[in-house]
């Protein structure tokens, strides 16, 4: 996945336990000037006519009828108690549905609640009801990739965690199969910002499956560019007391530079830690997880003397929204249909998975799975509507160039100086692929199916 949105629910967890094809001219006229509320044209930053009335009758695919199309979106609110995910669906179905649909269809979303271990329950429910699954995650969603396959059911998700670069499935932020998709943001960190730091680089990880392996990954791609990697540590799925201990080792051992890969609240913990003995580390990443009100406020006063840094795939900074149409006009929305939703990142992931769907879907002359799933993938240039640096749709197993960086102070969330040659972002980070070897998703043949078998 691109980056560790999910990993907190599965420690979370281990404690509990103990066609005609819209190309990429669409997306890149000039932004709308119809304001931040929606219009009967429902036009969204650059895209036009992203949905509106027609005169759609034929049935032609399980979920779709002449006025309806049912689009499932997974989550584990039930266990999270997070609605992010289902807030989405709800802001943009209601903005989609009151301009007229898809070519006059309403979409209905259908919430699958996995509550973190019931994925292929869900899917096989998914897979009875649904068209298409769109702007939604799971934690272990590797339970469920091999019945959906075998459903053919496509799916546009928020995020992913083990089944990136799956058959039958887009990510509006590139999945980057087999490539490091943080080489240009560490580049940046080791290279630039702090260099004497590659001398000592540090890995904390928690002692889970999913955080080990992205630990490993990341070992892999800081060595390569330059850093030495002297500390790498695991630490209990239930969280730690007292981090102490921990602090300690860092600094003994002379980190300078910590990656950290799990619960924010626990590394908020370590940061006090490591403040309490007066180590003050030259940058810490806490991952885009932390992105967000609730890591500063547990941080607190560890933000005045420990450097934190998150690298948020691409995505326009949310506390700069007045700056950029798109993220203001999607501000708008959720304030009109979700007023007391908090806008997280994946729920701005999500968004822009909807606004591929219903753009991909409205040009379809028959409503098909195949016909949806073509027109998405020949985006060349993705940004839903600008909410994001552009993206190939068309090519997973490309790496992403483009990348921003958010450090967080004691006064919220800002821009880091990390030098962007795009507007917000910077788009010449270096290409790493991967040597060694972590797995892949399912594929089509693997469940005795293939694309043509997409109808």
């Amino acid at each position: 996945m691109r980056r560790l949105l999910i990993p907190a629910l599965v420690l979370a967890l281990a404690a509990a336990a103990g066609c005609s094809g819209r190309t990429k001219s669409a997306d890149t006229s000039s932004p709308s000037t119809t304001g931040a509320a929606d219009t009967a044209t429902a036009d969204f930053g650059t895209l036009k006519s992203v949905c509106g009335k027609g005169t759609a009758k034929s049935v032609t695919s399980q979920g779709v009828t002449s006025s309806e199309i049912k689009v499932g979106v997974f989550t584990d609110v039930g266990f999270t108690k997070n609605p992010e995910f289902e807030n989405a669906s709800k802001v943009f179905t209601s903005w989609c549905n009151a301009a007229g649909g898809i070519n006059g269809r309403k979409i209905t979303p259908v919430s699958h609640d996995a509550q973190l271990m019931q994925v292929n329950q869900q899917m096989i429910s998914a897979c009875r009801t649904d068209f298409f699954e769109v702007g939604g995650g799971a934690a272990l969603d590797g339970l469920g990739v091999k019945t959906r396959l075998k459903c053919l059911l496509p799916e546009f998700p928020a995020q992913v965690t083990s089944e990136a670069g799956a058959d039958l499935q887009v990510l509006t932020q590139g999945a980057s199969s087999g490539y490091a998709p943080y080489a240009g943001y560490y580049s940046w960190l080791l290279k630039e910002a702090y260099p004497s730091s590659a001398s000592g680089v540090g890995i904390i990880a928690g002692d889970v499956a999913v955080t080990k392996g992205i630990g490993a990954q990341d070992k892999e791609v800081l060595t390569a560019l330059g850093g030495k990697v002297n500390y790498f540590d695991l630490y209990p799925a239930q969280g730690v007391s007292d981090w102490t201990p921990y602090a300690q080792s860092i600094k003994t051992k002379k980190v300078k530079g910590l990656v950290f890969l799990g619960d924010f609240t626990q590394l908020a913990k370590l940061e006090q830690a490591l403040t309490n003995i007066d180590y003050k580390l030259d940058w810490v990443d806490a991952n885009n997880n932390a992105y967000g009100p609730a890591f500063l406020k547990l941080a607190d006063t560890a933000l005045s003397s420990q450097t934190n840094f998150a690298s948020i795939d691409g995505t326009y900074p949310l506390e700069k929204a007045d700056d950029n149409p798109a993220t203001k006009q999607m501000v708008a929305l959720f304030k009109k249909y979700a007023p007391d939703a908090q806008i997280t990142l994946p729920a701005v992931h999500a968004f822009s998975a909807w606004l591929l769907f219903a753009t991909s879907a409205a040009d379809c002359a028959e409503l098909t799975r195949s016909c949806v799933l073509a027109n998405a993938k020949k985006q060349t240039e993705w940004t839903g509507g600008g909410l994001q640096a552009p993206v190939n749709l068309s090519s997973p197993d490309e790496a992403v160039k483009c990348f921003n960086v958010e450090k967080a102070t004691t006064a919220g969330w800002v821009p880091a100086d990390f030098k962007p040659t795009d507007g917000a972002y910077r788009c010449d980070a270096p290409v790493y692929k991967y040597k060694g070897n972590y797995g892949k998703p399912p594929t089509l043949a693997d469940v005795g199916k293939s694309l043509a078998d997409l109808k």
